[in-house]
This record gives structure tokens, C-alpha cells and sequence, in this order.
């Protein structure tokens, strides 16, 4: 008798929502709904294609926060820091990449060191930062490549970890 094959079990502690983003305001809506559900010590990773709308989406972030200062891509300084305004966490804001290597090169930033009182978003993370911790958001966004005047995107937010494992993401349809 044959067995059936084996289907893997899904990851445990782990949470899935995908959506699709319209326009640069939905994608800075979606970050102001984001940052409801973000603590001191969350890790948020986002991946995607230039102009895919990571900085757009972090600049919802830091408005739902409650953060000072504009939120632009931090390309050339690779992080900034932006206190909050009320007593919520601040953002740290890490572009990596121009960053090639993984944890050891980003350990100048410190951000083992933030991570319990921040909320930390590193854009170009991946291979980078996730020995930082187990428990974090990853966002790819995904864009038609090569057409620059489609404003569609199709995000996946998946979370990762035991904080995450309950978290409600699908109430962040815009």
C-alpha cells in the first residue's frame, strides 16, 4: 500500500496576510495601521524592488508612531533615529543596502543594543539582521518590474515567531 506523500507542517508561530496597495497614500495608510500593532522590541524587515514603496511605508509607520522628524531613506547615513513624541518607542530607521556582509557589519549600529526599547526597521535586511531575533515582521512588497507608472503593489507581511503567532494582520486591509 502506498503512503500518502508527506505535506510539511506549517511553521508554528507564524502568521500570513497579503494585500494589495493601489497607491503611495494606501502604502503610507498601511504603515499608519502597521504601527498599531508595533512594540518596543519589534524587528520589522521590509524587501522589495527599488521604489517599491519601503520608505513610503515606513514614513506611515513613523506617523502612527508618533515620531519626530520626517522619515526619508536613510541610504547615506544607513540609520537614523526618530524619538517619539508621546511616550511610545522610537523608530529606527536602517537602510542596509550598501551593507554586503551580515550581523558582524551591521554590529557598528548597535542595534542589539535598541532593539528591546525601539521599533526597528531595517529595509534591505535580509541575510543581514535576523540573528538579531527570532521573533520578527518580515514585508516583501512586490512591484511590476519595468513599469514605473503601475502604482500596484502586492505586500505579504508574515510574522515570525511567538510574538507574532496570534497577531491579528488581517485587519491592515486599507
Amino acid at each position: 500500500m502506498e503512503h500518502p506523500a508527506a505535506v510539511p507542517a506549517a511553521p508554528r508561530n507564524r502568521a500570513e496576510t497579503r494585500l494589495t496597495i493601489t497607491s503611495p497614500e494606501q502604502m503610507r495608510e498601511l504603515g499608519r495601521r502597521l504601527a498599531g500593532l508595533l512594540r518596543a522590541g519589534d524587528l520589522v524587515m521590509l524587501s522589495g524592488e527599488l521604489g517599491a514603496g519601503k520608505t513610503t511605508l515606513t514614513r506611515g509607520l513613523g506617523e502612527g508612531l508618533g515620531v519626530r522628524g520626517a522619515v526619508t531613506s536613510p541610504t547615506f547615513v544607513i540609520a537614523r533615529v526618530h524619538p517619539s513624541l508621546g511616550d511610545g518607542p522610537p523608530l529606527v530607521h536602517v537602510d542596509a543596502y550598501r551593507l554586503g556582509g551580515g550581523l558582524d557589519e551591521m554590529e557598528d549600529l548597535d542595534l542589539d543594543v535598541s532593539l528591546p526599547d525601539s521599533v526597528i526597521v531595517v529595509e534591505w535586511g535580509e541575510g543581514k539582521v535576523e540573528d538579531l531575533t527570532e521573533e520578527r515582521l518580515q514585508v516583501v512588497i512586490h512591484r511590476a518590474v519595468g513599469d514605473t507608472t503601475d502604482e500596484v503593489r502586492h505586500v505579504t507581511l508574515t510574522g515570525l515567531g511567538e510574538r507574532w503567532s496570534d497577531a491579528a494582520l488581517e485587519p491592515l486591509t486599507v
